[in-house]
């Protein structure tokens, strides 16, 4: 499936955004998830369907100061 996460194009073999966090090794409670634009909460991430073309924004806070 193609998809945009984070303003670059990705190819994956997933379903849902649950599949695309893992396969992308994104893990943690503090990750923020957006589809199109629209908030998609951290219950909802293993029964949200994606499709070819969608924009994914995956935002995880970073240490530092």
């Amino acid at each position: 499936m193609n998809l945009i996460v984070n303003g670059e194009a990705v190819e994956a073999d997933i379903h849902t955004l649950a599949e695309l966090l893992s396969k992308l090794d994104y893990e943690g409670d503090w990750l923020a998830t957006a589809v199109n634009g629209d908030l998609v909460h951290r219950e909802d991430r293993a029964s949200y369907m994606l499709k070819i073309g969608d924009r994914i924004e995956i935002l995880a806070p970073k240490q530092g100061g």
